[in-house]
């Protein structure tokens, strides 16, 4: 019997967490339940006096938690454990679906045995910059795959791409392999799909689902984020230890030169640059964050909470005491 839940952690959620509730409302196949995780109670409340979340959508459990308490992995797991369909879904809160068939194009895109997570498309809000739509376009192709362990020579870090903004998966898979690393920073959709890569089964790209999804970041925002990119990928160096990811950067710079340039959009290529630069740096910071000064890597991260708390913070990074 076909049953999916769609699974949500939410931080001060606004009016693109609403449109994307009214959008699960209207799916083709709709949602089972909607379990949201919502960080800091009072935000949520504010939201829901302005939106009539009971009446309209019975499907939804709330569940709060402290900003302290959050965490891109442990949360996730415990949201599953609210679940008990055989297949969810994750989201973000500003994800919207493009369409109705959103849930129907996933559930579809897992019906082969053999896979574990399908992951939907990405598509450029409507104010995008040609940066940004040249972005989306470069890690979600109009072209679905399914990717296995025999693309790891082709593919490389590719492979174990996969993104939580939006994607379901196979409940039974999930426990068999371990659900997502109980303490992450970033990237526990990556993990999850490496450790799947190896057990023998396939990530599929599902190009049909899709969902509006795209940032304006500023140059400090870029470089705080990929910071803590590069925290994941030294977290885990069974996973990202023996693939370089440089390479992929350089090739979407590349790319959206030639894009921009085709667009005649010339004034965008000093920003891209800067972006670019802004970006490495912070990856490059992040990788060696165990060898920073403990207020230095606070001041770079996006997530102070994943460092203070823990008691044992001069063992994830470096001691301020000489």
């Amino acid at each position: 019997m076909y049953a999916m839940d769609v699974i949500i952690p939410v931080y001060r959620p606004d009016e693109r967490f609403y449109r994307l509730l009214c959008a699960l409302k209207k799916q083709t196949m709709p949602a089972n339940r909607i379990i949201v995780y919502n960080t800091e109670k009072a935000y949520y409340e504010e939201f829901a006096k302005k939106y009539p979340l009971e009446r309209k959508f019975p499907e939804l459990e709330v569940y709060h938690l402290s900003r302290r308490e959050f965490d891109h992995g442990g949360t996730r797991n415990l949201a599953v454990q609210k679940s008990d369909a055989p297949y969810f879904v994750m989201m973000t809160m500003d994800a919207v679906p493009a369409d109705a068939k959103l849930l129907e194009e996933l559930y579809w895109s897992l019906s082969n045995d053999k896979t574990a997570v399908a992951y939907a498309r990405q598509l450029p809000g409507k104010d995008s910059g040609g940066i940004e739509r040249y972005t989306r376009a470069f890690n979600y192709p109009a072209q679905s795959v399914v990717k296995t362990k025999e693309d790891l020579n082709r593919l490389g870090i590719k492979t174990f791409f996969c993104s939580n903004v939006c994607a379901a998966y196979k409940r039974v898979v999930f426990d068999e392999l371990g659900g997502f690393p109980e303490r992450a920073i970033f990237n526990e959709d990556m993990v999850f799909a490496w450790k799947a890569i190896y057990a023998g089964y396939g990530i599929s790209y599902a190009a049909d689902a899709k969902v509006i999804h795209s940032h304006e970041y500023s140059i400090a925002q870029q470089f705080h984020r990929n910071f803590d990119i590069g925290i994941s990928q030294a977290d885990h160096p069974e996973v990202f230890g023996s693939i370089r990811s440089e390479s992929e950067g350089m090739r979407l710079v590349s790319g959206t030169v030639r894009y921009l340039l085709g667009k005649r959009q010339i004034a965008e290529i000093p920003k891209l640059f800067i972006m670019s630069a802004a970006k490495l740096a912070g990856y490059r910071l992040g990788k060696i964050y165990h060898r920073l000064p403990r207020h230095i890597v606070l001041k770079c991260t996006m997530n102070r909470e994943y460092f203070l708390k823990t008691q044992e913070g001069d063992s994830i990074c470096g001691s301020d005491q000489k």
